[in-house]
């Protein structure tokens, strides 16, 4: 599962694109503005955003050499604007790759692909090693001690993106945000159900954690139980 931002101001294509992604399996973020683009960027760190050039506070060349002085996220330029000079000007600026609307989902999710492949990020060869805990995000597959874990997609996603960033503090708003596209908020009862499910299949539980560390009032994060500043 690719973290996506989404990068446009007009409602209509914000909406459909971040359907058709989610629809394919992303988790998709969106906003309309250079400014909440950079905030999204900086507190939650996708893996790809997709960027429109008209944006109606920042210059989108701009906002392209905005993002590149604080982060290496691969750029996607989504855009009406088909002359060279601006296809030109936005690759030298830092992005990664260049759509012109109208566009199909497929062909974007595809461009998503490449550039992760490219740039060394791809999921489908993402395999973390957490401990006796290995997640195979590319086969959906998780395996504890070399015996496979029988988990529902949603107990997945959450032990995914939690091994995506071992040793970190995931919050829950993260988790409702990626896993269940809950972007403006949801219930914390639904991540500590999933939370619960996930400590029992991994043999563990909130009293007498291993590798699920929960962090009062933040959120949770991955551990090896045999490390020592575990």
């Amino acid at each position: 599962m690719t973290s996506v931002l989404v990068v446009e101001d007009d409602d209509a294509i914000r909406t459909a694109v971040t359907r058709g992604l989610r629809e394919r399996g992303h988790a998709v973020a969106a906003v309309a503005s250079g400014l909440a683009c950079l905030e999204h960027i900086l507190r939650e760190q996708p893996q790809v955003v997709l960027l429109d050039l008209g944006l109606p506070d920042v210059d989108g060349l701009t906002l392209i050499a905005m993002i590149r002085a604080a982060s290496d996220v691969p750029i996607i330029v989504v855009t009406a604007q088909d002359d060279d000079p601006t296809m030109v000007k936005a690759l030298d600026s830092g992005a990664d790759d260049y759509v012109v609307k109208p566009f199909g989902t497929d062909q974007v999710a595809a461009r998503i692909r490449a550039v992760l492949r490219r740039v060394g990020r791809d999921p489908a060869a993402s395999v973390v090693k957490v401990g006796g805990l290995v997640v195979d995000e590319g086969a959906r597959r998780a395996t504890l001690d070399g015996t496979v874990l029988e988990l529902s997609r949603k107990e997945f996603d959450v032990l995914a993106l939690l091994a995506s960033r071992p040793g970190q503090v995931v919050t829950k708003r993260e988790l409702l945000a990626e896993v269940w596209q809950e972007v403006y908020g949801g219930s914390d009862r639904t991540v500590d159900v999933h939370l619960s499910w996930l400590r029992r299949k991994l043999g563990e539980s909130a009293a007498q954690p291993r590798y699920l560390i929960s962090v009062r009032g933040v959120g949770v994060r991955l551990v090896d139980p045999y490390a020592e500043d575990a």
